[in-house]
């Protein structure tokens, strides 16, 4: 099971219309049907503000989406510390608390994520560090893989 990231389904949306690419769309309605990959609340409301069609696309699908609890929120508290964040302290070339809450909810539910944020060389200042970094770090150890690795994993052939 993974989780998505909005950047991701995103990318998918705006990269692979539906109507050209009707294949894929179908396979990803059939992965969210299967319970193979789900989305965080957070990241689905991104979508909904970013791409409100991709949202409701999203919704006719009938995505699985989690909700942040307890478990979400201790583990995002660590993250944040992990990453000398203090407060609403965030870095504008790193995570912003959403991503945190996405991160943290993989964590918890040792789920691999679906990320299309840019790979960066590991900053030295811990909080300017995207999704793909924050999840390699050691104490984190979310895989995180991006939208055509995912296509690429799963080895479905679209004609």
């Amino acid at each position: 099971m993974k989780l998505l990231d909005a950047s991701s389904i995103i990318h998918a949306w705006d990269n692979y219309p539906a109507e050209q690419f009707p294949g894929l769309w179908n396979w990803i309605a059939s992965q969210i049907a299967e319970k193979n990959i789900i989305i965080s609340r957070v990241a689905f409301e991104e979508v909904t503000h970013k791409a409100p069609e991709c949202a409701e696309w999203l919704k006719s699908a009938a995505i699985e989406m989690i909700a942040v609890n307890n478990a979400i929120i201790i583990e995002a508290l660590r993250i944040k510390s992990l990453l000398d964040i203090s407060g609403d302290a965030y870095h504008p070339k790193g995570v912003d608390e959403n991503d945190i809450f996405i991160i943290a909810t993989a964590s918890v539910l040792g789920m691999s994520l679906i990320s299309d944020e840019g790979r960066q060389k590991l900053p030295d200042i811990p909080k300017k560090r995207k999704i793909p970094a924050v999840c390699a770090m050691a104490e984190i150890a979310v895989p995180c893989i991006n939208f055509l690795e995912f296509i690429r994993q799963s080895k479905v052939v679209f004609s």
